[in-house]
């Protein structure tokens, strides 16, 4: 029996271990500041199937200094990352397996059919807050580890892990794993695709627009300037941005996706009296980042078409729009599409699931462009589970995909590092 088909088998015959491990890892609140109990079930995890682990708590003037760092937070007590690396044998190619385990908050508990943190199965799909997002797709990596291990399939090149913290917040901890040497030749991300392959990832960028008016009573509103009435001129000036940004897009991949880099207002406050003339209103909202372009000139670009509001109303000639750059960045990400790792997905791709796989542009942001943009490693999206689903009451994830994807990952990973001697 050929090593893939060894593998294949070994999976579906201990489906259950891949299978009791996502619920372990579920029924962990690893929400920001609490991930250090469900890192360590990873850490033991790979120490078991031989990686040399690491898991330590990020920081140190190195990372909080980096021009791509970013979080909310400057200490990360209870959030360490883990990180490992399997040796090969030598000669052959490495590759990178990339996720994260920190989960948004589980919202209005009163909204979830099952407790968030239940691990319920039930028809084939696990519930639970990060079942999708995406401790689905890291159970999908390690058991694709361990099935290798069991099986003793010896590997060429070396298999680097990361589990991270921070990838919601901005990408902090893989931005710390690069930093200490955990790299490799190209990289997978099992964020959940739907069991798409996204050889690109747009990135974005979050923002503030402060609109200026002139404040007056409200019974004679006609002294003053609505900064209200304004902030509908800046939301008209945005659309046309957006709409001649995304003109420029050739990328076939991004075909399926009506707007590929929007630019979303998301927040917008303004006026403090029901009787007065606003005075400010803010806007809050997300810069969408074509691949290709750095997140430096996507602002550049938004901080001279808000100045261009000049030519379109007076009062911004003596009155312009401040902008303001908040939050977290997440780059843009990319394989060339001619990329051998590429071919070797959708071949496994289709050795398993008997059909070809889409192959898209992603219409979000991963730490795949701080792989692609700062450790210059090529990097392809895929993994089970459904962005629709991603942090939503109710998130759950289809078990078989969590394993078809596991068959996926080991046979790409088998094929891309060779197997030695």
């Amino acid at each position: 029996m050929q090593p893939i088909t060894r593998i294949r088998k070994w999976m579906r015959d201990h489906q259950e271990k891949a299978i009791e491990l996502l619920q372990r890892m579920v029924q962990c609140d690893s929400t920001q500041g609490n991930e250090k109990e469900v890192q360590q079930i990873v850490a033991d995890t790979l120490s078991a199937i031989g990686f040399d682990t690491e898991i330590w708590e990020i920081g140190g003037n190195e990372l909080l200094n980096h021009p791509y760092f970013y979080s909310p937070r400057r200490s990360f007590n209870g959030s360490p990352n883990v990180a490992g690396r399997l040796k090969g044998k030598g000669n052959g190619k490495s590759i990178l397996l990339n996720g994260h385990v920190d989960v948004v908050p589980e919202g209005d508990l009163n909204q979830w059919t099952y407790p968030p943190y239940s691990g319920h199965i039930i028809g084939g799909r696990l519930y639970g807050r990060g079942a999708t997002d995406m401790k689905g797709g890291n159970v999908s990596l390690l058991f694709a580890l361990e099935a290798l291990h069991t099986l003793h399939i010896p590997l060429k090149g070396d298999v680097v892990f990361h589990s991270v913290v921070e990838e919601e917040s901005g990408g902090a901890g893989t931005l710390a794993a690069i930093l200490k040497g955990y790299t490799a030749d190209a990289a997978i991300i099992p964020e959940p695709s739907h069991m798409k392959i996204f050889p690109i990832q747009q990135g974005s960028k979050w923002f503030r627009l402060h609109i200026k008016g002139r404040a007056a009573h409200g019974g004679t509103r006609y002294h003053g300037v609505s900064a209200i009435e304004k902030s509908t001129i800046v939301l008209s000036h945005l659309a046309a941005l957006e709409e001649e940004r995304n003109k420029r897009i050739t990328e076939p991949l991004f075909q399926h996706i009506p707007i590929p880099i929007p630019i979303n207002i998301g927040k917008i406050q303004g006026g403090d009296w029901p009787s007065s003339v606003a005075d400010l209103v803010t806007m809050e909202g997300r810069l969408g980042v074509m691949p290709g372009e750095t997140v430096e000139q996507a602002e550049e670009e938004l901080k001279n078409w808000v100045a261009g509001l000049s030519e379109k109303d007076e009062w911004f000639k003596d009155h312009p729009v401040v902008v303001e750059w908040f939050g977290a960045r997440w780059l843009p990400g990319s394989i060339d599409i001619q990329h051998p790792l590429l071919d070797l997905l959708k071949e496994q791709y289709e050795e398993v699931r008997k059909k070809p796989p889409k192959v898209e542009a992603a219409p979000w942001g991963t730490d795949g462009g701080l792989l692609s943009q700062v450790a210059n490693i090529p990097v392809i999206v895929f993994g089970p589970g459904t962005t629709e689903l991603a942090h939503y009451p109710n998130e759950s994830i289809d078990i078989e995909h969590v394993i078809e994807a596991a068959e996926i990952i080991a046979g790409t990973i088998v094929k891309w590092c060779e197997m030695a001697e």
